[in-house]
């Protein structure tokens, strides 16, 4: 089952998004493969690189920037991983969108996401999409406020949300990594949490400058707390994750508590915890109890991993 990703903090105001979005996740790989895409002659090549990549007239500067961090993250998962996969990415002005996005997306242009194992797609354009995450940064404590004004905050005294998706274009080729490499995950929540480890790690082996933007939006929805979420176990992201069954705001709370969990296995296990965590998702293939897969995580990978499952409900 190929699905989409997304991180949101509060309900968009546009029905037919929200419509859209409640049922992201029971489009199977098939279906995105309905989208057949037999042409880019609307698209210009991107020349001079490992992978593939496609941009719409007019974004080049923008195409050449994600060019330039997906072939260094591809460096730095080669030498820590020893796969590359096939990647097509497609850098979409609004026009374009439809043509390229997988079906379930046409009508959500910015929504960042893995089309079928091989090709990509983000938007090359700032969108109403993004704009929706950050919508009253005044109201935030102090502190969060200055991180989001530091991370986020543009020269022109507002706010885009493009540096953090910048990054989710590797999150989503994470994802072509554990899908054309054959990794078990065994989870849904651990198919989230690894593609999260891996862009993690690299950001902090590698971009450290690039922290503020990867951390600061997913601290700022888990410093919030739980409460205000009907869904918060894993159980529970297990039984709805395929059919998106827990709402866009619920799922944003997930993922952002599974990129601070990410966080928090970089910083106690360091970058051998993601090469660890590859080799003991590619070995063991055969089914396993959650007690069973704890286990041998802590095992053969961290304790810090381990305890995403074993601490998690805990959270408050």
């Amino acid at each position: 089952m190929e699905t989409t990703h997304i991180y949101p903090t509060e309900k968009l105001q546009k029905p037919a998004i929200i419509s859209v979005l409640l049922f992201l996740f029971s489009f199977s790989l098939a279906q995105n493969k309905s989208n057949n895409i037999s042409s880019v002659s609307d698209l210009i090549e991107l020349k001079g690189f490992t992978q593939n990549y496609y941009y719409s007239s007019g974004h080049e500067e923008r195409a050449l920037k994600l060019a330039k961090l997906m072939e260094d993250a591809g460096r730095f998962y080669k030498e820590e991983l020893g796969f590359t996969p096939e990647i097509k990415l497609f850098i979409l002005a609004p026009q374009h969108w439809k043509s390229y996005a997988a079906l379930p997306l046409h009508d959500v242009y910015g929504f960042p996401h893995n089309i079928d194992r091989v090709r990509l797609a983000v938007a090359a354009e700032d969108n109403d999409f993004w704009r929706s995450f950050l919508k009253n940064p005044g109201q935030l404590p102090n502190e969060m406020k200055r991180r989001v004004t530091a991370a986020y905050g543009t020269s022109a005294g507002d706010y885009s949300m493009e540096p953090f998706f910048d990054l989710l274009a590797i999150h989503e080729m994470g994802h072509s990594y554990t899908s054309q490499a054959g990794l078990k995950t065994h989870r849904y929540w651990m198919e989230e949490l690894f593609v999260n480890i891996m862009l993690h790690t690299y950001i902090a082996e590698k971009k450290k400058n690039l922290l503020p933007a990867l951390e600061t939006f997913p601290d700022m929805v888990v410093n919030a707390g739980s409460t205000a979420y009907r869904y918060t176990s894993l159980a529970d992201f297990e039984k709805l994750y395929q059919t998106m069954g827990m709402g866009p705001e619920n799922y944003g709370w997930y993922q952002s508590m599974l990129h601070s969990q990410a966080k928090n296995i970089y910083n106690a296990g360091g970058k051998n915890v993601m090469k660890k965590l590859w080799k003991a998702l590619k070995n063991n293939q055969n089914d396993m109890t959650d007690e069973e897969f704890a286990a041998m995580l802590s095992k053969e990978v961290h304790p810090s991993v381990a305890k995403v499952y074993l601490n998690w409900n805990r959270v408050k």
